[in-house]
């Protein structure tokens, strides 16, 4: 079966998405609880998963402006694929309904996988330019 063609119906789906913010930041909400439900069976896919989910997150709060569009498109359109409950194999399927939703975030990830690795770059600068928590920048 041709996963990397199975979110491809969601595509026009995930550009609704892209224009409503409040929509994304509900639907990596729901990704987020199916995911950390499945985390088991995800033990492939769960660092570039969580990868997935913190670039959604940080160019939803408009922190991380630099992913292009045709990306966060591919990352929306893939998370509203693992979140549908019925899709190539069912996710009710015991054992096989999820193998289809990794494979599906798999491909999606390779093909974004520049503009992950540059995300995370920015994370981990970002991330060291924020004080520890309780401490402010001009003390």
């Amino acid at each position: 079966m041709k996963y990397k063609y199975g979110y491809k119906k969601y595509i026009s789906k995930a550009r609704s998405y892209f224009q409503d913010k409040e929509k994304s930041k509900q639907l990596l909400k729901e990704a987020e609880i199916k995911a950390n439900d499945k985390k088991g069976k995800l033990e492939e896919v769960w660092d570039k998963l969580q990868l997935l989910f913190e670039a959604l997150r940080a160019w939803i709060k408009e922190e991380y402006k630099e992913i292009p569009k045709g990306s966060i498109v591919m990352i929306i359109a893939a998370i509203i694929y693992f979140v549908t409950p019925i899709d190539i194999v069912p996710d009710f399927l015991v054992g096989l309904g999820l193998f289809d939703d990794a494979a599906v975030l798999g491909f999606v990830i390779k093909q974004v996988s520049e503009d992950l690795d540059r995300f995370k770059v920015w994370q981990e600068n970002h991330d060291a330019e924020e004080p520890p928590y309780g401490e402010n920048k001009g003390d």
